[in-house]
């Protein structure tokens, strides 16, 4: 395996993404041991937005009967849905309570538990963190899975269910690098990639300043192979410079924001990911807040005001808008494997949804978190995991 990296490549370190600490990035970190090269850090708190507010985002039966985002009958009600989600096992029909989990939508487990339009948006964007509503009207299961996933996140850590890198998300390329050179990845470093060889419709290297890498299967961002992919939207970013920790986050060095679509009168989330000195990325009594959202309408920068509104003052910013892109084919004639454009979400699940499809359409298999522990298991022996 050759890998190109050039000193303008698009590195991690630009924008900020936290993970659940259950979730899928941390399991592809742990079973492949790339967690020995990296150190990480809880992130503070996890907020939601509602009114022009932003509240803490109750997960458990104690933060529901707690929380000032709904009234008293509203958090009992919730409470029950949590102590529903908490004991629904998918194995055991028993814990459905009349709920078909492979036929039962989301929305109709709403009603059931008499749910408010303002609970359901922060259940389903802030704790399932669905990025639009089109998960109301298919069956309830992943949903379920979801939220349980948030609750069991959160209860490793206390304060939020999200871990962050210390130093920063460029960590991550460089732990996967040394993993990789360790089973023998060779890397050419600051390479131009001039272009992609093919023959007979079949990848078969590399090109660059006149030498030619072979290989039997490359897989590489868009931006490399424009004629393969085609545009699927665009993405706002703006990334904020403050002297001071966000408003109402119980001055959190760290945080994660989500608006819901429906608070602000959008089609699609927004995400504020706010990091410090606290995690090594910043100097001593500064925060980076970084704020994202899939574009909807021609002015992108109004679309994200009222996170804006919540980071004042500001000292600087950037913005930054970039076109989203997906291929065009699976790849599996041309055994060139195209990932998606980063969306605008600020945890790495889709992110891993995509790197789990790239698997199946190079190898033909399902990517298997357990058979992969179980090889780990052969490798290194049970006591060492």
């Amino acid at each position: 395996k050759i890998f190109f990296r050039s000193l303008t490549e698009r590195g991690l370190t630009v924008w900020t993404s936290n993970w659940m600490s259950s979730g899928q990035l941390v399991k592809m970190l742990l079973y492949t041991e790339v967690t020995r090269y990296l150190d990480f850090k809880v992130v503070e708190g996890s907020f939601v937005y509602k009114g022009g507010k932003i509240y803490k985002v109750p997960s458990t039966e104690t933060e529901a009967l707690a929380s000032n985002l709904m009234g008293m009958f509203e958090k009992r009600r919730f409470r029950k849905f949590l102590v529903f989600v908490a004991n629904f096992d998918e194995n055991d029909p028993k814990t459905f309570e009349g709920v078909d989990p492979k036929a039962t939508t989301m929305r109709d487990v709403y009603k059931k538990f008499d749910l408010g339009q303002d609970v359901i948006d922060f259940t389903g964007h802030a704790l399932a963190l669905y990025r639009t509503d089109d998960y109301l009207d298919v069956p309830c299961l992943e949903t379920v899975n979801r939220i349980k996933l948030y609750s069991e996140s959160l209860a490793r850590y206390g304060k939020s269910p999200y871990l962050y890198p210390l130093y920063g998300l460029g960590e991550l390329p460089q732990g996967f690098a040394r993993l990789s050179a360790i089973y023998g990845g060779t890397y050419m470093l600051n390479k131009p990639v001039d272009d992609i060889v093919m023959e007979d419709g079949h990848v078969v290297g590399v090109k660059s300043e006149g030498e030619v890498a072979r290989c039997k299967q490359l897989i590489c961002d868009p931006s490399y192979i424009q004629d393969r992919v085609r545009k699927a939207g665009q993405v706002i970013r703006v990334i904020c410079v403050l002297s001071h920790p966000i408003k109402n986050t119980n001055d959190a060095n760290s945080c994660q924001i989500i608006i819901p679509q429906n608070q602000v009168n959008r089609k699609s989330d927004i995400y504020v990911c706010m990091i410090s000195y606290a995690h090594n990325v910043a100097a001593q009594g500064k925060y980076i807040a970084i704020i994202s959202t899939t574009v909807e309408t021609s002015e992108p920068e109004a679309e994200i005001e009222p996170a804006l509104e919540l980071l004042e003052p500001i000292d600087q910013k950037f913005v930054a808008i970039s076109d989203l892109y997906e291929p065009t084919d699976d790849g599996t004639e041309s055994q060139v494997f195209a990932s998606r454009s980063y969306d605008a979400t600020t945890h790495f699940e889709t992110t891993c949804n995509d790197i789990k499809d790239i698997y199946k359409r190079m190898t033909g298999s399902e990517f298997d978190f357990e058979n992969m522990k179980r090889k780990q298991n052969d490798v290194f022996g049970e006591d060492e995991q």
